[in-house]
């Protein structure tokens, strides 16, 4: 086996990982203050960060170490803090219902939603091509147009997951990514040297 493969198949995996991963772990977030709980909350498609400090005087203090631009860069009271998260969840559940069903958060996210699908698409036509080629042949074959749509559909598998920052499905279609264009490769080089064969012969 080439080395050449498998050294893509771990670039592409460890670009997948960090792509996935990477942003997340460098957002931008405000440092705790020292002797506070920190707490992390999820909201639609949020993650908020936020801590909560025991001031003897005042009583407990919020605030936010998520930097966005609707949220206060300032210490809270309970009262201020459970008026701007209830803020937050307001604006999260009335949003329509296919923005929830799909888990985004504006519809410019929908091509997303389209790359996921068309990904999919591919994946589900590869196998009925590769099914009806088959069964006009009477024996098990793989066409060429298979590879491609396995290429097709991972890399925008590939993508969607990425957008997802989802780990798991980056790390499924990396290696597959790298696999069908190889066998695209072997396929192309293995009809090329036939027609060389053909054109000696001649």
């Amino acid at each position: 086996m080439k080395p050449g493969p498998i050294a893509a198949m771990i670039a592409l995996l460890v670009l997948g990982f960090w792509l996935a991963v990477g942003p997340s772990l460098m957002q931008r977030q405000t440092e705790a203050t020292p002797g506070a709980s920190v707490f992390s909350v999820d909201i639609g498609t949020r993650k908020i960060h936020y801590e909560r400090l025991d001031d003897p005087d005042r009583g407990p203090v919020f605030r936010f170490l998520t930097d966005a631009p609707d949220l206060p860069d300032v210490a809270m009271d309970a009262d201020h803090f459970s008026r701007v998260m209830g803020e937050i969840l307001v604006a999260s559940s009335e949003r329509h219902w296919l923005l929830i069903a799909f888990n985004i958060s504006s519809w410019w996210n929908m091509a997303w939603i389209a790359v996921g699908f068309g990904g999919q698409a591919a994946f589900f036509g590869r196998m009925m091509l590769q099914w009806v080629v088959s069964e006009r042949s009477r024996q098990s074959v793989v066409p060429a147009a298979f590879w491609w749509l396995s290429l097709l559909g991972g890399a925008a598998l590939f993508s969607y997951f990425v957008w997802r920052r989802d780990v798991v499905g980056v790390l499924g279609q990396s290696t597959g990514v790298v696999i069908y264009a190889r066998n695209l490769r072997l396929i192309y080089k293995s009809r090329r040297r036939e027609r060389r064969i053909d054109a000696a012969a001649v």
